[in-house]
């Protein structure tokens, strides 16, 4: 299964880490020294991921500019020498028309607007990004999925999943367990935050998704559900009754960057994976360990 385009929904408000978001995107908030935006992309490019496609709102025309080229800044880095830096903004480069942005005018939820980039994704399989969820380990976690789409049929749909504590089953989209097939199993349903004591499992659905273009005629109809939007999970449901859905449990820790313990965390995980920096800040933390 070629996967060549993947949806990243970046419209929301980022209401978890207010102030922090009243002015500035959720996804350019920084983990070490890159915006949350530039992790979820560099994982799609591993993936081989050609084309990028960013479904937006009010207040985010940052994004996009974080993606252009800055010929101002360009010149400067080139008259001052400082060829390293240049060097790390051309890696993050994009090649022209690899990216298309398209405007969610509501907050109707993800359903929703992976909907909006229906006509840009076309008639192909796709790929569904969530850029406040990182996961840190390599090969990264959406292209362990495509590696494991390419022992399926061509129509299989796949969920990235990871286990959660029991007591906690109620918060998240939880998906049943059925046959394996090594790394993967058969996805035996999904429920959007079960009440407690009745989810099928404890595997909860997290922000990595394969989908077959099928989806955007369900969501075009697609009723308001939890929380009185249209959610991805129950339009998945629906898409399940004539395609399979395959659940992968992914290796790798992943980090919930839109919570403020959890931004916290990922800054601390990514700075420790880095070989420059990671004896400076164990130092630094241990002061404040200690007191």
């Amino acid at each position: 299964m070629k996967i060549r385009k993947a949806v990243f929904p970046v419209a929301g408000l980022g209401t978890r880490v207010l102030p922090a978001t009243k002015a500035m995107p959720k996804e350019m908030l920084t983990i070490v020294d890159k915006p949350l935006i530039q992790y979820v992309v560099d994982e799609a490019r591993e993936a081989g991921i050609e084309h990028f496609v960013f479904v937006t709102g009010r207040n985010k025309g940052v994004i996009e500019d974080h993606f252009d080229k800055m010929f101002e800044l360009d010149t400067t880095l080139e008259a001052r020498g400082k060829k390293a830096e240049q060097e790390i903004l051309a890696a993050n480069q994009p090649e022209a028309g690899a990216m298309s942005f398209t405007r969610q005018q509501a907050p109707l939820g993800l359903g929703h607007a992976v909907w909006c980039a229906r006509d840009i994704v076309g008639d192909e399989p796709f790929a569904v990004v969530l850029p406040d969820e990182l996961v840190l380990n390599t090969p990264g976690c959406l292209k362990q999925m495509i590696e494991a789409a390419t022992a399926l049929d061509a129509k299989a749909n796949l969920i990235a999943v990871e286990a959660v504590p029991d007591d906690r089953t109620h918060q998240y989209g939880i998906c049943g367990v059925g046959k394996r097939h090594g790394k993967i199993f058969e996805v035996d349903g999904m429920v959007e935050k079960p009440p407690k004591g009745t989810a099928p499992s404890n595997l909860s659905i997290t922000g990595r998704y394969i989908l077959q273009p099928e989806i955007f005629k369900i969501l075009e109809t697609q009723e308001r559900g939890a929380g009185g939007e249209i959610q991805l999970t129950d339009a998945m449901i629906g898409l399940s009754k004539s395609q399979k859905f395959y659940g992968v449990e992914f290796e790798g820790e992943r980090h919930d960057c839109g919570s403020k313990p959890g931004f916290l965390r990922a800054n601390i995980a990514f700075g420790m994976a880095r070989d420059d920096l990671r004896d400076g800040l164990r130092a630094e933390m241990k002061k404040y360990l200690e007191k």
